[in-house]
């Protein structure tokens, strides 16, 4: 058996690396074609069109997202997704390398479609998730049940960092708004109710709150309407609050504690506020250790060693998060640039495309396809996936 199961993963490498000039050519052309959060018409065209034609049964539109898609090929259980991520970053281009997620989802599900092994074991679905910069298409997908009978989804990142898991926090946005009364400042100064001074007040008591926060949580915030002309008091002022947290739960902590500083400012101004969440929630990314330390043993096949994360660094937010707190995901990180950069840069988006870009989507497809095939064919990985997703989802 152990004989056969490296026969399939040996069949499957060879698939990825006969595509590879394909491969790279769809990521150089998503690169140099940027689209952004819900409007990635040519990328999702692109990369159905290539599962289509490779005998893919493609849904578009999919959870009400013009831009999301599902490739879906074999039948039954189990199931197992390679999600592909396809937008950028507005005046970046692709500065997070999702041209590279696409590609390599992409490349992955077209190698175990190829392969009789895995092509028969189930069902791979690859899906395709828009706006991760900013709308979360995942959270949406998860929302209209997209991954219900999936067994477990995988992805890659292309990072500064070789990381076997993604540290990645819970985050959200809210937007604050103070109502005050308008007066003359100098004329009737007394009349006035000063909507912005209110709003300044919550920064301040944000700042004092700030100081006595867990790690990894934080509130930043800026001002979105601060009032109309400076010899009017202004009746209304907001401001736009960016909230993360470690985890969910903290973040929902957070959020009350966010609430309970405005209503406080609100009686101590004489004002009154609504508070609003303006975006979707990404919840904290619940790592499977068990299908990453399969990715990582493949991936060092092709010569990448993975590591654990620094302690206490985090990188920032997905909505990966609202999958993986559902059913067994990775989501490991593969160095394209020195860990010296940053991505969200320009040279970032220029590493998206360089040679050494090139040579991790290959080992990164093909350490995706294999991990895959071992969720298809090993009922004992998919049962250690699921325990320990259980075992993190009650603690």
């Amino acid at each position: 058996m152990a004989r056969a199961r490296d026969d399939v993963r040996q069949a499957l490498r060879r698939q990825v690396a006969d595509r590879a000039e394909a491969l790279w050519e769809v990521a150089l052309r998503l690169h140099a074609d940027p689209e952004y959060a819900f409007a990635e018409h040519r990328a999702a065209a692109l990369l159905t069109g290539e599962l289509e034609r490779a005998g893919f049964a493609v849904e578009r539109g999919v959870a009400g997202l013009p831009t999301a898609f599902t490739a879906r090929s074999g039948a039954g259980g189990p199931v197992v997704a390679l999600l592909l991520e396809y937008d950028a970053l507005p005046g970046l281009g692709h500065a997070c390398g999702h041209n590279l997620i696409a590609a390599a989802g992409l490349g992955a599900a077209l190698a175990l479609r190829a392969v009789p092994e895995t092509a028969g074991a189930g069902t791979v679905l690859a899906v395709g998730t828009p706006a991760e910069e900013g709308g979360g298409g995942k959270a949406v997908e998860v929302e209209a049940g997209v991954f219900d009978d999936v067994d477990a989804a995988l992805m890659f990142h292309p990072g500064v960092y070789d990381w076997a898991r993604a540290p990645l926090t819970a985050q959200v946005q809210y937007r604050v708004a103070f109502h005050g009364r308008a007066a003359h400042p100098t004329g009737n100064p007394t009349e006035g109710v000063d909507a912005l001074a209110a709003l300044v007040e919550l920064f301040n008591v944000l700042a004092v709150l700030g100081r006595r926060l867990p790690e990894a949580s934080h509130v930043q915030g800026i001002v979105t309407h601060g009032g109309t002309a400076t010899n009017i008091v202004p009746e209304y002022a907001e401001g736009l609050f960016g909230l993360r947290a470690a985890t969910t739960r903290a973040l929902q902590e957070l959020t009350d504690r966010l609430r309970a500083c405005a209503e406080g400012v609100a009686l101590a101004t004489g004002t009154a506020t609504e508070v609003e969440r303006a975006t979707v929630r990404y919840e904290h990314f619940q790592d499977s250790e068990p299908l990453s330390e399969r990715f990582a043993a493949h991936l060092a096949h092709s010569g990448i060693a993975l590591t654990p994360p620094a302690p206490g660094v985090y990188l920032g937010s997905s909505d990966i998060g609202n999958v993986s707190t559902r059913l067994p995901a990775i989501h490991p990180f593969v160095a394209i640039m020195g860990a010296d950069g940053s991505d969200h840069t320009p040279e970032f988006a220029a590493a998206a495309a360089s040679s050494r870009a090139r040579e991790v989507l290959l080992a990164a497809t093909q350490a995706l396809a294999c991990t895959a095939a071992d969720v298809l064919l090993e009922p004992g990985l998919r049962r250690a996936a699921w325990a320990r997703h259980r075992a993190e989802a009650a603690t």
